[in-house]
């Protein structure tokens, strides 16, 4: 079971943008009397790669990712328009805002370029998903309790999934953990990974997980009781001292 301290995710994340470029449609033996979108989304998807590589920080990464490219019915029509889907994963906000700047300043470039209009729907899904050192630790502790001291590693990177618990933990200190559910013999790190259809995941990870759950809230609950506990013992205590040179009492906090 992998933790991470630190950033965890880089769903900030995720940002999905979707780009439609339009053009005047014509016949693919006559280009020069049509604008042809073609060849301005094929430009937009190579220069984004560039742009990752040439303007985003190598110690604060990124990951831009073009999913669909679509455009035309036929091979002898050039089409009024295409569009193309990209998937954005940073791993602080600074990265995200540098990378939407560029991205949207690039692909009108390029728009005006080849002489075609562009739509850009660029929407911020996820923040990067931030571990809090002091709640990893704690998860840390009370995985290798449960599950025992080889089961349990900090991952040596972040993921660049994207994950719904960052706005929790934008809120409040905590940790997000995973639970390995490669069925026994399978390499996790060849393993195929989710959104694949060869996926497959072991069952038999789920009462290890209830039981993860279940070690984390008692271990939660011994400290609070712990330190409920702790304050009790302090409030009994005399709140004031005695100054003998006065003879009356004096608050700690009035002392010199």
């Amino acid at each position: 079971m992998p933790s991470v301290y630190g950033p965890a995710y880089g769903g900030g994340g995720a940002g999905d943008a979707v780009r439609t470029v339009r053009g005047v449609g014509g016949h693919g033996s006559s280009p020069h009397a049509a604008v042809d979108p073609v060849p301005a989304l094929c430009t937009m998807v190579t220069a984004l790669q560039t742009l990752v590589t040439r303007e985003i920080d190598i110690f604060d990464p990124a990951v831009v990712t073009v999913g669909r490219l679509e455009a035309g019915t036929a091979p002898n029509v050039i089409p009024e328009s295409g569009r193309f889907s990209a998937t954005v994963r940073t791993f602080s906000d600074a990265s995200r805002a540098a990378v939407r700047m560029a991205f949207e300043r690039t692909v009108h470039g390029i728009a005006a370029a080849h002489r075609v209009s562009v739509d850009i729907d660029y929407v911020h899904q996820y923040p990067p998903t931030i571990n809090h050192d002091g709640e990893t630790a704690f998860a840390i502790e009370a995985a290798r309790d449960v599950l025992g001291e080889d089961r349990v590693f900090v991952a040596p990177t972040p993921l660049a999934g994207s994950e719904d618990f960052s706005f929790v933990l934008r809120e409040v200190p905590g940790a997000f953990l995973g639970l390995g559910a490669c069925p026994v013999g399978t390499d996790p790190t060849t393993a195929p990974m989710n959104h694949l259809p060869q996926a497959v995941y072991d069952d038999a990870a789920v009462p290890h997980a209830a039981a993860l759950l279940a070690g984390l809230a008692l271990r939660r609950l011994a400290c609070a009781t712990s330190a409920r506990s702790d304050s009790s013992s302090s409030s009994s205590s005399p709140s004031v001292t005695s100054d003998s040179s006065a003879g009356s009492p004096v608050s700690p906090s009035s002392q010199e």
